[in-house]
């Protein structure tokens, strides 16, 4: 098992070149699924962030009820309602049917309330079947969704509670077994796991990357749906998911760093996000 602490010098591998000559589309075409009546504003800061981290085009699926303001907040999100306030089977299968053909990657579950477990598999199912490379966070970490991903282009996003919701057993608050327990279920589901935490542990079952962020004031709310946008954005221009999970954490924690060195313990998620295009400069190349 190889182990490594991430670095700026290790991260800018991770992250390709854009072509000078390039066109809208050729940077990635991400979709995110989320919210509800309640969390209208989590997939808002996972498109925004991805967004932010140099994607081209985003497409952000909402509850009908949250389309509104949704569409209010950003003009740069193109909105697709989904046609229930919850994932159902019929709000699936509408959404397959809008969704552009040449999708590269999307992340899904962000504030998202699921009626039918059997929706979000279909949904997931569908995907991949398209090979749409996939971040899972949140609702959408259920243990169900597991057999479906093994050796995929698949990265889930839990903190400690989801983790165990998802895999069955709670990671030790020691930080080398916690490591280990990553390590573990990666391999064991041919996965991609991104363990947040004060060090945020990323492994693959058999490179295991660590970063460790110091930065108290991330604890705010939305911190997690602005990862999970960067981990699609990455993941929408680089197919290896344990590489564009390790740029996206690093990202992430550079954008807190930022934000606390100038705001202290002050910072909102939106804060987060505004930083994420001055940390991420030093990693631009044009070819």
């Amino acid at each position: 098992m190889v182990r490594k602490s991430l670095t700026t010098s290790i991260v800018k591998k991770f992250i390709p070149a854009r072509k000078a000559k390039s066109r809208k589309g050729d940077n990635g075409i991400v979709l995110v699924v989320g919210g509800s009546y309640i969390y209208h504003g989590a997939p808002i800061l996972s498109s925004i962030a991805a967004l932010k981290c140099g994607t081209d085009l985003v497409y952000t699926s909402v509850p009908k009820i949250n389309v509104t303001p949704t569409r209010a907040i950003s003009p740069n999100l193109i909105v697709i309602p989904l046609v229930d306030q919850k994932l159902t089977l019929g709000a699936v299968n509408k959404l397959i049917g809008a969704l552009p053909r040449n999708l590269h990657s999307a992340t899904i579950g962000m504030g998202l309330a699921i009626q039918e477990k059997n929706a979000l598999l279909h949904f997931v199912k569908s995907l991949l079947n398209r090979d749409v490379r996939l971040s899972l966070d949140a609702s959408a970490l259920i243990p169900e969704v597991l057999p479906l991903l093994a050796n995929k282009n698949v990265v889930v996003t839990p903190h400690a509670g989801e983790f165990k919701r998802l895999f069955g057993e709670p990671p030790s608050n020691s930080k080398n077994e916690r490591i280990k327990l990553v390590e573990k279920k990666a391999k064991e589901f041919g996965i991609t796991v991104l363990l947040k935490g004060a060090t945020d542990v990323i492994s693959n079952g058999s490179i295991t990357y660590l970063n460790e962020k110091k930065t108290p004031a991330m604890t705010v709310g939305g911190t997690g749906d602005v990862l999970s946008g960067l981990v699609a954005g990455l993941l929408s221009v680089n197919r290896n998911s344990l590489e564009s999970a390790a740029a996206a954490t690093f990202i992430n924690g550079l954008a807190g760093k930022s934000a606390q060195k100038k705001l202290g313990l002050h910072m909102t998620s939106m804060d987060l996000l505004d930083e994420i295009p001055s940390v991420m400069k030093p990693f631009d190349r044009i070819v």
